[in-house]
């Protein structure tokens, strides 16, 4: 069961985040072995599973991640999409190398209601030496309704050489 840093010292060192494949350290968080980011928890989703090429995150938006017109904030969407599809990017990133994200666009197609489970995934298109391409979608867990989309760039970076 995933767990949720609550303090830096929490969080693996660099040395220990690079020991680590893409995929395993992703695998690590699924299964608690790493602790999660807690903008998780701040933002109410969670990490519901992890295969190479795609993560899924399962969330539901309370009244805290709305606007002013009170519907759900639209970096709600934007948040969740990046993290499953950048997520999604590095379950192929190799041992020694990280990421991060370039740019993201996101197209909100309907709103999703308050209180309403949604799963978000995200779908690797691409992992190279240096560059990673993923596809996003937000769809209600119980309504199978699509929510969102989204497209992502990752820079990938090789930090050190991985052989022993």
């Amino acid at each position: 069961m995933p767990r949720i840093a609550t303090s830096p010292a929490d969080l693996p060192t660099p040395q220990e985040l690079l020991s680590m494949s893409g995929l395993e350290f992703m695998q690590g968080i699924l299964d608690g072995t790493v602790p999660g980011p807690p903008i998780g928890n701040t933002l109410g989703y969670t990490l519901h599973s992890v295969s190479a090429g795609t993560v899924t995150f399962r969330g539901t938006p309370e009244f805290n991640v709305t606007n002013p017109m009170s519907t759900v904030h639209g970096g709600w969407y934007g948040t969740l999409l990046d993290s499953a599809m950048a997520c999604a990017v590095m379950t192929r990133v190799p041992r020694g190398s990280v990421y991060t994200t370039l740019e993201y666009k996101i197209n909100i197609i309907r709103p999703i209601p308050l209180g309403m489970t949604i799963d978000c995934i995200g779908t690797t298109d691409h992992a190279g030496r240096s560059t990673g391409v993923a596809t996003g979608e937000i769809r209600g867990v119980e309504d199978g309704k699509l929510y969102a989309t989204g497209s992502t760039t990752c820079i990938i970076m090789k930090m050190t050489d991985p052989s022993p």
